[in-house]
């Protein structure tokens, strides 16, 4: 008998990666399968970045690094957050990690003890109740509903904070919903864990992509710095999903107990991937921001189209590149009608209870893909759809 530690059984997964599995399986059968499933640019990393990545391998940087990763990016990194989190930052409070993952790892392992309670938004990115569960600590959702735009229920947030938080997560831009914490929602949140001795765990990979309102970062609110752990990285606003490239930026006291952690895992990032990094925020924006606007313009075709279809209603995402219609007008549940769609439309996608049982209802589509392939996707939806059962689609 192999014996496998219980806290196994308490660990959750990334089902993208699973509906992938069983896409490509359809795809070795013949099948014409549409991506909407992972949430992942389809855009080649700019050639600037790949350029640098080649510089530093040929100057020979494929050795180790420091465990908080090269100077120079974190230099780069205080720089950047100083400047569109309008706050001050050190290089000192900057930890390079291989992705974003790490930072979500890091933070509970270091704040938070078995039984305590870990504050995370439902519907959400599942790695969070995943880490919070195989820890040992108490999952406490804060459910985000489509009649609040997505947005943190303040009450609701006051009623569930108490002395047994050790960890509150919060992300804006959010996946899957594509909603937006606003200045006011942020000045608000500050206000009621003011009065608690706990961390804020502040999600922002996304804040580069946002479309008609600026992110806003709750390290901005004043006395709130200490108190929060930005996530951030490069493989949503570079297209470097691959590279394995993020960071956290925290307190120095905090840093170092995050720099023990990562001496005990993965000893330091790739240092050859870090120089590209530099480069990726010193160097020229220009792709990003055409990333930004096409990400734009295929936002609004998938919603246009969506609201099109029998059953579904969808809001307009504020942020991110998902869409996260409600489809209880078909009569069906989130994971069959998620499966259907990709058994017989060939469009893969993800439940929204992927997300959390807060996601009932609701399916996670990724327009990170081409706007000719988005409308082959809606076609296929909408001809799929209107085949159920009359009374089914409402």
């Amino acid at each position: 008998m192999l014996p496998i530690a219980d806290r196994m059984a308490r660990a959750g997964t990334e089902t993208a990666f699973e509906v992938l599995v069983h896409a490509k399986a359809l795809e070795a059968q013949g099948r014409h399968i549409i991506h909407l499933q992972i949430g992942e640019p389809d855009f080649t990393t700019p050639k600037n970045i790949i350029e640098a990545a080649k510089r530093a391998l040929d100057a020979g940087h494929t050795h180790y690094c420091p465990p908080n990763g090269i100077p120079i990016l974190r230099e780069a990194i205080a720089e950047e957050i100083s400047r569109t989190r309008g706050i001050k930052v050190n290089p000192s409070q900057v930890a390079v990690t291989p992705g974003g993952k790490p930072i979500i790892l890091f933070s509970i392992l270091a704040c938070v003890n078995p039984g305590d309670e870990v504050i995370y938004p439902n519907p959400g990115f599942p790695i969070y109740e995943s880490v919070i569960n195989i820890f040992g600590a108490k999952p406490i959702p804060l459910p985000l509903r489509e009649e609040n735009e997505f947005r943190v229920d303040l009450d609701e947030l006051k009623s569930l904070v108490n002395k047994r938080t050790r960890l509150l997560i919060l992300n804006s831009a959010h996946n899957p919903t594509g909603g937006i914490l606003r200045k006011q929602d942020i000045e608000e949140i500050a206000e009621i864990v003011a009065p608690y001795d706990f961390m804020i765990l502040s999600d922002e990979i996304y804040s580069r992509t946002t479309y008609d309102a600026p992110h806003v970062s709750l390290a901005s609110v004043p006395g709130m710095q200490e108190r929060t752990i930005i996530l951030d990285g490069f493989s949503k606003t570079f297209a470097m999903t691959g590279w394995r490239l993020g960071y956290g930026v925290m307190s120095e006291k905090l840093l170092a107990h995050v720099e023990r952690l990562i001496i005990n895992t993965n000893s330091c990032t790739s240092t050859f991937s870090q120089y590209a990094g530099v480069e990726a925020l010193r160097g020229p924006q220009d792709e990003v921001k055409k990333m930004g606007d096409e990400f734009r313009r295929r936002r609004d075709v998938i919603v246009k189209g969506l609201n099109k279809i029998p059953g579904f209603h969808c809001l307009t995402p504020e942020g991110a590149f998902y869409a996260f219609p409600n489809i209880t007008g078909t009569g069906m549940k989130s994971k069959p009608l998620a499966n259907l769609l990709l058994d017989k439309a060939g469009v893969a996608c993800l439940a929204g209870t992927d997300f959390g049982s807060y996601g009932e209802g609701y399916i996670r589509f990724s327009y990170a893909n081409s706007v000719e392939n988005i409308r082959i996707a809606l076609d296929r939806i909408a001809e799929t759809v209107t085949k159920l059962s009359p009374e089914c689609v409402k």
